[in-house]
């Protein structure tokens, strides 16, 4: 089978999909795929690049990548792909949907809103839901231009900074606690893992990618809090149509999981929170990357 590994692409998250590209193609098994590296650098280099391949697995990150476009391209074209579809991906994408989709399935989530332009920043509700909060672009990903924010005179910077990667800006309340995310690999739940970063007070760029940046632990909480983390996991699964892979993201605060966002095309860096929870039950990244090529097709 010929596999093309997509990366690169036209996000702010291009490095992360080229560091995921190339450790996709170190580990993938050689001895049972064909392996073809694709590097994305404009739209248009999909139509080109992928006529020959009989899979595409998809290590790209943000916009036209983690949005449904992408997996549309594939649709059009009847390329099998890994990852969700493209109506999962956008909806996972999209932040405010996707809370508001969690909220009516009374999962937990921060409160938040959404603005599209300063003058809709509503400082009264954010006063009511009480500082900090946390600013990040609505679609993003990798926490590019996400800040936490203490104080109501700073709100309006940290939105002209994430206005700089998107359209729409989220405006969430923090929620101190412990990072967790349970990894879900065709609707079966792997290890959970504690992210506690070394430095500053939150999962940033940083702590996500370099080597070092913090600590990823698998924890087993006591039965009836293990078996929430993972029932709610697999509610997003089944509320989302999710298929393939997933990452939940959770906040743990006062034994109370928060769902943060789902990632549909989670990190695949030798660095990265998939293949440490895989590595938890003994699959190898080498045996994850052939267990995503299978439950996708």
């Amino acid at each position: 089978m010929k596999v093309g590994i997509i990366m690169g692409g036209i996000s702010s998250e291009r490095e992360v999909s080229l560091n995921s590209g190339k450790s996709i193609i170190s580990y993938m098994d050689k001895n049972k795929y064909d392996i073809v590296p694709i590097v994305i650098d404009k739209k248009s280099d999909v139509l080109e690049k992928v006529k020959n391949i009989d899979f595409a697995f998809i290590a790209l990150h943000g916009k036209f990548g983690e949005d449904g476009i992408i997996q549309s391209v594939f649709e059009t074209m009847d390329i099998p792909y890994s990852g969700c579809s493209p109506l999962t991906s956008s909806i996972c994408m999209d932040k405010d949907i996707s809370k508001k989709l969690l909220c009516s399935a009374n999962i937990n989530t921060a409160k938040w809103i959404c603005v599209k332009s300063i003058n809709d920043i509503d400082y009264s509700y954010l006063e009511e839901i009480e500082y900090p909060v946390v600013v990040k672009p609505n679609s993003g990903g990798s926490s590019v231009a996400t800040t936490i924010i203490k104080k109501s005179e700073d709100i309006e910077n940290a939105v002209r900074l994430a206005f700089n990667y998107d359209k729409e800006i989220m405006i969430e309340k923090y929620i101190e606690g412990d990072e967790i995310t349970c990894c879900i690999l065709n609707r079966i739940t792997l290890p959970i893992l504690a992210i506690r970063p070394k430095k500053g007070t939150f999962f940033d760029y940083t702590s996500k990618y370099a080597d070092g940046g913090c600590d990823e632990i698998v924890v087993e909480f006591e039965k009836p809090l293990q078996n929430k983390i993972e029932e709610i996991s697999l509610k997003c699964w089944d509320l989302f149509k999710c298929k393939g892979y997933v990452r939940v993201d959770m906040i743990l605060k006062d034994k109370v999981p928060y769902v943060l966002e789902l990632n549909t095309l989670p990190g695949l860096t030798k660095n990265s929170l998939f293949p440490k929870s895989a590595n938890g039950v003994n699959i190898s990244f080498t045996e994850l990357l052939d267990k995503i090529i299978q439950c996708s097709l």
